[in-house]
């Protein structure tokens, strides 16, 4: 039967949302008898970071339907079965209306002005312990707000996001090898390559949308070739030309494999490297930019990685290192490399993302429509909000770092602060912030308050005993939360503060592709939810009220003053107010002028309005057009490559427009299978669910598509120990363990020695099972790989 792009997007959409009403076919079925009193606006979807844009239906204040914008690049008109039903999301039977104050054990109803002056006074009393969790779910002007809040008031710069949990190895990588962060390429490239390589990518299930582009193209008659590399079968791998299984942790092995092959046959791309790259390895200890090395030397360390020394160690065979370094030896091909979690969240991300850039590199598979390595995010502003504001705690906005002080006095000066304001210090990043936090303070644990917004760390934070049910053990230290919906971590949390949600307020996202995307509200938030730049504002006026002097700016100055179209200052920090001047506007343009340092410019507010995004750098012409950029450093393409440059990285580390090719030696896991604990467990996502299910499980079709979590396992380990499908087994770890049914012969197929469980099941926390041990250099923690047993459950 012949699928096409459509059929296997609207197929997967309508298996799951059929289910229950209120999902994909109702809301269909709105657009389609075009009610005269629903009222549609733009807005990017809520869940991932494609950023498929939606045109949402308003009826009587509620969402009522929901459609793809045919009218947006990037997806056509298309959504996944999530992105159908994204206005659902809003109206789970649960949601947090009114804050919550825990008293006497118990969360009690309270007012926002006590809510305000228990953050208030949590800050007053420990300045310097006082830490803000965030998210790439963020919008751009929520982000940006909070950074400005502990790094220009607070000086402390404890502020890092759930995105340290799953890309930050990707912006180390592109820092690494190109000295400035983001892909080069854009979606564009799926419509254009010969051959697309998936790097431990099921974007069949994680980017269904993305992967249909390509599938439309395959079933259409195009000559395109799809490769999955990968540690498991998936339903990529199905519709895949060549899978490739490997070991877990050996993707380091196939790709000096592969460089050794270029290397050996004379088929690198000589020309190419000469003229626009050097050659990099570690330092001890390891660092972001190692030291140089030459040519001679990285062929030299190249040459132990034979096709059948990585083919044993790898599982890989050596016909199959062959053929893929074959496809890199031919010029005239496009080969684009797509990757995620399963590249990033490695205790090694950083050297495998550099690594496959460096193969791209090395056979000269660079720079044109097509050719090119490219990354791809899981949340939707990720990018955006994360990597471009810099709500790292190591960052500042547009590509600054908190250890060079030049961007330092730059920041300050933006934000009008006297010099010295920014802390020199970096602050905690995600693993350190909560582990601090769940230390008593006599043991150092010097975080004495974190204000969760737009995340749930109860669930999704690596070894949650230690790095996060362990705070139940310290009744000093304080856990605020903004969010929408209950979750593991309101129940540990002592102030509950109910959140506006999606469309229920202003925003802007920045998607995988440098896409910067803009909506307004177009309904009310539920009860008495409100808008998380808001809360951050009024906690922000309240400290100024009191006197910190961090609230000011060098002039005396409220940190946020907003003012309105008069230049009369607006009083934001009180909710009647809010809205009386688009706040997210005044954020986005005080930010604008931070994104030009590095190259990656935005256009004015106002320019996002009418379209569905544009792609940094965003460059005005003499006639005062506003063009967006699809490909970076090549000339034509990029308006900043100069003209006879070809490529041009023009923020190189070395300073000489060259991007850097790596080596890295093989290292092994800290943690592997043995005779107590036999299986690797890898963990992820499933078509239906996003991240932990805080939305999704909300949504009835959703929630009746896919109930729970499982454990995927290969049938004849589960014959071995008698275990049959439905069965449930513990999984135990040497941190914790889980109870969950066995699904064995499903979308997935683990080899021998290897099981798979998805993280969503909020009953069934599998992050109690999983490992924090980081990258070494982005810190970012290993969700694919610790050992586990798996056990039928002992009878009572």
């Amino acid at each position: 039967m012949r699928l096409d792009r459509r059929d296997f997007v609207k197929g997967a959409a309508m298996a799951a949302a059929s289910a229950a009403a209120g999902s994909e076919p109702v809301m269909a079925q709105a657009l389609r008898e075009g009610s005269g009193k629903i009222r549609w606006d733009k807005a990017p979807c809520r869940f991932c970071g494609t950023g498929c844009h939606v045109q949402v239906g308003v009826e009587d204040g509620k969402v009522v339907a929901i459609a793809g914008d045919e009218a947006a690049d990037v997806n056509k008109g298309l959504l996944c079965v999530k992105g159908y039903n994204v206005g659902g999301i809003l109206y789970g039977e649960d949601r947090l209306t009114t804050p919550l104050l825990r008293k006497n054990g118990r969360l009690v109803p309270i007012g926002w002005d006590e809510a305000l002056d228990v953050v208030a006074e949590r800050i007053t009393a420990d300045p310097a312990g006082f830490a803000i969790y965030g998210s790439g779910q963020w919008t751009i002007p929520e982000g940006y707000a909070c950074q400005k809040f502990i790094k220009g008031g607070l000086s402390n710069n404890h502020i890092d996001p759930n995105a340290r949990l799953c890309m930050a190895s990707a912006v180390t990588g592109f820092l690494a090898t190109y000295g400035v962060d983001e892909p080069a390429s854009c979606y564009e490239d799926l419509d254009e390559c010969d051959v697309l390589i998936l790097w431990g990518n099921n974007m069949a299930e994680a980017h269904p949308v993305l992967f249909s582009r390509v599938l439309d193209r395959k079933h259409a008659g195009g000559d395109v070739r799809i490769i999955d590399i990968a540690t498991r079968r998936t339903r990529t791998s199905d519709f895949a030309d060549e899978y490739v299984e490997f070991r877990p942790h050996t993707d380091q092995l196939i790709l000096n494999g592969i460089a050794h092959i270029l290397l050996a046959d004379g088929t690198w791309d000589r020309e190419f490297v000469e003229a626009h790259c050097s050659f990099r390895k570690n330092t001890d200890p390891i660092s972001l930019f190692g030291e140089a090395m030459s040519f001679e030397d990285y062929r030299a360390a190249m040459a132990t990685f034979t096709p059948e020394s990585v083919s044993e160690a790898s599982g890989v065979s050596v016909e199959q290192l062959r053929m893929l370094a074959g496809l890199f030896a031919e010029r005239e091909l496009k080969i684009t490399s797509t990757w995620c979690m399963g590249v990033n969240q490695h205790t090694r991300g950083t050297a495998v993302n550099t690594m496959i850039h460096a193969v791209h590199l090395l056979s000269g598979h660079f720079g044109a429509p097509g050719d090119g390595p490219s990354s791809l995010t899981g949340q939707p502003s990720a990018c955006g909000t994360v990597r471009e504001v810099g709500t790292l705690a190591h960052a500042l906005p547009g590509g600054r770092i908190i250890a060079n002080e030049a961007h330092r006095r730059s920041a300050e000066q933006l934000w009008n602060l006297p010099e010295g304001r920014i802390n020199p210090k970096p602050g905690y990043h995600t693993v350190a912030m909560w582990n601090k936090f769940c230390t008593s303070t006599e043991d150092g644990g010097d975080v004495s308050t974190i204000w969760v917004q737009v995340t749930n760390p109860g669930q999704s934070l690596p070894n949650l005993e230690e790095l996060f049910f362990a705070k139940a053990k310290q009744p000093d230290k304080f856990l605020i939360v903004s969010d929408v919906y209950p979750t593991a971590t309101t129940e540990l949390a002592d102030l509950v503060l109910p959140s506006a949600m999606w469309v229920e307020k202003n925003g802007i996202f920045g998607n995988s592709e440098r896409r910067t995307q803009q909506w307004f509200k177009q309904v009310e938030p539920p009860g008495e939810a409100r808008d998380d730049v808001w809360q951050v504002i009024a906690v922000a006026h309240r400290l100024f009220e009191a006197g910190l002097e961090g609230m000011r700016d060098k002039d005396g100055r409220f940190l946020f003053e907003v003012l309105d179209a008069e230049g009369d200052a607006v009083p934001v920090w009180e909710w009647e107010r809010y809205y009386d001047v688009n706040v997210d506007r005044a954020l986005f343009e005080e930010y604008r002028a931070f994104t030009r340092m590095k190259h990656s410019d935005l256009a004015p507010y106002d320019e996002y309005v009418e379209r569905r995004g544009m792609r940094w750098p965003v460059v005005q012409d003499e006639n005062g057009e506003w063009h967006e950029t699809q490909w970076r450093f090549a000339e034509g393409l990029d308006p900043y490559v100069e003209k006879d440059a070809g490529v041009q990285f023009y923020h190189s580390t070395t300073k000489d427009d060259r991007a850097q090719i790596w080596f890295h030696p093989y290292t092994p896991p800290p943690e592997s299978p043995d005779g107590d604990y036999p299986f690797w467990l890898c963990t992820g996502r499933v078509l239906e669910h996003w991240h932990t299910s805080t939305m999704t499980g909300r949504v009835p079709g959703l929630r009746a598509a896919m109930p729970g979590g499982f454990v995927e396992m290969n049938r004849h380990d589960a014959s071995d120990q008698g275990i049959q499908n439905g069965d449930r087994v513990v999984v135990r770890s040497r941190r914790g363990q889980v109870e969950l049914p066995v699904w064995l012969g499903g979308r997935g197929e683990p080899p021998r020695g290897s099981v798979f469980v998805p993280f969503f099941d909020e009953n069934e926390l599998i992050n109690r099972v999983t490992l924090e041990a980081t990258c070494p250099v982005s810190k970012q923690p290993d969700f694919k790989k610790c050992a586990v047993q798996v056990q039928k459950p002992e009878v009572q």
